[in-house]
């Protein structure tokens, strides 16, 4: 089951202190202003970031970006865009870019290393992907799902003066949907102290961490490997 210990610094300076989870199933924190500050996992494990286009996906991995490598498509996309002319667009060669994108995942996940995985998290097919890459190589797959609402991600996308196009948009809504339907919801009951079970369509995860607005902020760093 997910556990919750005191971090220090004083053997280890670069973890940050506080609040540290260790989560197993499916754990909710959602409307928790108490979130841990610290979520540790395996040394060699690999977590994705999902959530809507404009959920805070890429801040979050940035705040995070200190214990791992992060394999994020938008910058596949900014690398092919640097080589295209101006009045090309994006659509023409976005089947190259996700090559080159999925080319520097498999090479990123062929590495024994910790590793944090940018996605939108309405493709099933990649999580499954990824997994059978996790089990040959006997790692753990986790996901941290942002469910911050339609409303939120698109004030998220005005924010930062990026917008998804609406079918697009659209389409990974329902994606999320379908995955958060597929999860328990907050008033199923389970004995105090018991595991929530990962559901079977989305097996593959060791975890699903779920925060929103209010508890992805209290959530500063993760970790990999062994706490002091």
């Amino acid at each position: 089951m997910s556990t919750i210990d005191e971090v220090g610094t004083a053997a280890r300076p670069s973890r940050p202190p506080g609040r540290c989870l260790r989560p197993r199933g499916v754990v909710d924190l959602r409307g928790r202003a108490d979130a841990p500050a610290v979520l540790a996992y395996p040394a060699n494990a690999v977590v994705v970031v999902s959530g809507l286009p404009g959920s805070g996906k890429s801040t979050l991995i940035a705040r995070w970006s200190k214990a791992a490598p992060a394999v994020d498509p938008r910058a596949v996309r900014l690398a092919c865009e640097a080589v295209m002319p101006d009045w090309l667009p994006y659509g023409v060669y976005r089947p190259w870019s996700r090559l080159r994108h999925f080319q520097g995942l498999r090479r990123r996940m062929r590495r024994m290393s910790p590793l944090l995985v940018h996605d939108c998290g309405s493709r099933p097919w990649l999580r499954r992907w990824l997994a059978r890459h996790t089990r040959r190589e006997q790692r753990e797959l986790h996901v941290v799902l942002l469910d911050v609402g339609a409303d939120e991600a698109l004030a998220g996308q005005k924010a930062r003066g990026r917008w998804a196009p609406p079918r697009i948009f659209a389409r990974h809504q329902r994606g999320i949907d379908r995955l958060l339907h597929a999860l328990p919801g907050a008033d199923t009951a389970y004995p105090d102290g018991a595991m929530r079970p990962v559901p079977e369509p989305v097996a593959e995860a060791a975890s699903i961490v779920l925060l929103d607005r209010i508890s992805r902020k209290h959530v500063a760093a993760a970790v990999f490997g062994p706490l002091p």
